[in-house]
């Protein structure tokens, strides 16, 4: 289904001629309202009860939203105007150093200041507590008469998966939280009511648990697609388990000695201070179990595959990249989230690629520093500082691109040499001034003599509106769907459910965890190489062999892990994981107090449009920033609480 929208200051305004508008999972989102005074009749028969199922489900942050997902603009990922025109975006004030302890943006303990206003989404424990009425209520067989027992089985699994999720993101954000396993009675003593923070490895021992209950009730995949798209199966309860247990290997949580006077009442350390590697092996036990339920269960790198229209390898390769994020319910997909799709977060990334396009309609608006340019590799698949054969130093110099290049820049256009030779990521996932923007409306019908984005000040695609415009000179391609068309009357924009779990994802995940295990070994290089091979770059082995002036450093565990580390960043780049990443790895206190820039945006002529600029200089309090303060009117409430360190 495409959607015509029109946007207007914030508004979306979605108009569907000639069709009714249906969601992608239709009767899933129909859930209950959350201001429901009592649950009397909700249990009494099988239509109330899978209303008040679903309301669990819409707890699910919205990560299809830069308003909700925090990962997006709360690091050095991607950066916006200021002032902008969507409004206050609070993950923003973090990235520009303004997290507080009294009203903390994002504030999913009390729920808020989260989203694009306080109380907006993220109340993560009200969803906690709904999971714990939903899990009494079902268990009693007295309720709910007219429910199959198969069914019944399904729903608990899906409120016990959702209630663990939710203590998940809670402890990645938090660290120590308390761990709520029933719900506390209104007249309950004030001992019980103020609830301590546990351990992380308690919290993640309880939800492990959690998640172990909840799989072999979870189907192995949806089967009425029509209806029920988007909620929980076996494979993705499988995938989070080891996606959590990574995290809590990771060295946030696994041996940081950071944190080792951040103890309870007893003296024990919140965070354990001593390494465990027993962590990472079953972190990868689970990220392979998981691996291989969801490829049992037909789960694969997407290919984009042949086209009714002529196409060359070079624009194959880069639709297969972007689409394994944009095509609606593709087989890598593991885990859809129904709960937030994705229209308004593509006309924010969309630019306008001809002068009677509607900067209305195309924002442009998320722009990515020089700084993730840079990240991607060169054509050779090894990082541009490494590469012994490419000269990247003058990354500002002018050169014009030849027919060589024509795919991926306009034949005859001068741009920086940052924007040549480089692998095939770069090119799907960021457009530039002198970038081809293939879509399914190029006006040749093919990738020869398609869009191209002009983005010197002036230019169709430059920076001229008053609020719409982008700060850097890159721009966000792989969030907008190929089916995606633009004319002087409107846009039009296929939506799709946020990804929420790709198997990209699990493959890079259990490459890591084995490294952390055993080191380097084939097949720690296979599964990398599943995904290079998908981007349309040789193997690791191979790549830094011929191509890096550290020709050894995949032979070494550290030198592997860093490998990884930037597999990871490239393949997931603008989905909202780099942010997450970067703190359970502790690098954030060495990335995130970085400038973050871009070329000069407002230059005119190719020499006083590629200078670089400073927007901002992040600051990053390690090891205070690692952990999300809580609400000090929050710890004045419950005196049981301890504040995180350094707020």
């Amino acid at each position: 289904m495409k959607l015509s929208v029109t946007i207007r200051r914030g508004i979306v305004a979605v108009v569907v001629a000639g069709i009714a508008l249906v969601s992608q999972s239709c009767d899933f989102l129909n859930v209950v309202p959350d201001n429901v005074a009592t649950t009397d009749n909700a249990f009494k028969l099988r239509n109330e009860a899978e209303k008040y199922l679903f309301t669990l489900y819409s707890y699910l942050p919205r990560n299809g939203d830069v308003y909700y997902n925090t990962g997006m603009l709360a690091g050095d990922e991607l950066w916006i105007p200021y002032e902008t025109s969507i409004g206050n975006v609070f993950s923003f004030e973090i990235a520009r150093n303004n997290q507080r302890v009294s009203n903390p943006y994002y504030d999913s303990w009390s729920g808020h200041y989260d989203g694009a206003g306080p109380g907006d989404n993220y109340k993560l424990f009200q969803g906690i507590r709904h999971c714990n009425i939903f899990l009494k209520n079902l268990k009693d067989p007295d309720q709910v008469p007219d429910l199959n027992d198969l069914e019944r089985q399904r729903w608990i699994g899906e409120a016990e998966f959702l209630k663990g999720y939710f203590h998940f993101l809670l402890m990645r954000m938090y660290g120590p939280i308390p761990i709520i396993e029933e719900n506390i009675s209104v007249d309950a003593p004030e001992g019980e009511v103020q609830r301590p923070r546990q351990p992380v490895d308690e919290v993640v021992d309880y939800v492990i648990q959690l998640i172990n209950q909840s799989e072999n009730k979870l189907p192995n995949s949806i089967d009425d697609r029509a209806t029920e798209l988007g909620r929980l199966t076996r494979p993705i309860a499988l995938g989070i388990k080891a996606k959590i247990l990574a995290t809590a290997a990771s060295p946030l949580f696994n041996g940081n000695t950071d944190f080792s006077n951040f103890t309870n009442e007893e003296g024990t350390p919140f965070i354990n201070p001593n390494f465990e590697v027993e962590k990472w092996d079953s972190a990868a036990v689970a990220a392979k179990e998981a691996i291989e339920v969801a490829r049992a269960n037909g789960h694969q790198l997407y290919d984009f595959g042949e086209s009714s229209f002529d196409l060359t390898d070079t624009t194959r390769t880069k639709l297969s990249i972007r689409q394994a994020v944009a095509e609606r319910w593709n087989p890598e997909i593991i885990w859809g989230n129904s709960n937030s799709t994705t229209t308004t977060l593509q006309a924010l990334a969309m630019v306008p690629l001809d002068p009677e396009h509607d900067h209305n309609n195309a924002r442009k608006i998320l722009s990515a520093p020089l700084e993730i340019a840079r990240m991607f590799y060169s054509e050779n698949g090894v990082p541009i500082s490494e590469d012994k054969t490419l000269d990247f130093t003058e990354e500002a110099a002018l050169r014009t691109a030849d027919a060589s290049e024509k795919y991926n820049i306009e034949e005859g256009f001068e741009t920086a040499r940052l924007n040549f030779d480089r692998e095939p990521r770069f090119y799907a996932d960021l457009g530039f001034d002198g970038s081809t923007f293939y879509k399914y409306d190029s006006p040749s019908n093919s990738d020869e003599n398609t869009w191209v984005i002009r983005a010197k000040f002036g230019d169709y695609s430059g920076s001229t509106h008053a609020f719409h415009f982008n700060v850097t000179g890159y721009y966000i391609k792989k969030l907008v769907d190929w089916n995606q068309t633009m004319s002087s009357s409107g846009a039009s924009y296929k939506e799709y459910a946020w990804p929420e779990l790709r198997l990209a994802d699990l493959y890079l995940l259990y490459a890591e965890a084995l490294n952390e295990t055993q080191g380097p070994s084939q097949e720690v290089y296979e599964y990398i190489d599943r995904v290079r091979a998908r981007a349309g770059l040789e193997g690791v082995e191979a790549s830094w062999k011929n191509y890096s002036t550290n020709s050894s450093k995949h032979t070494t565990q550290e030198g592997l892990r860093e490998i990884i580390q930037q597999e990871r960043l490239i393949e997931l780049a603008f989905e909202g994981k780099r942010f997450w990443d970067l703190r359970r790895w502790k690098r954030a206190g060495e990335e995130f107090n970085e400038p973050i820039t871009g070329w000069n945006v407002y230059g005119e002529e190719a020499e006083s449009y590629y200078q670089i600029r400073t927007l901002h200089q992040q600051e990053f309090v390690a090891p205070r920033d690692y952990l999300w303060p809580i609400d000090e009117n929050t710890i004045l409430q419950n005196p049981a609480l301890q504040q995180n360190p350094g707020w």
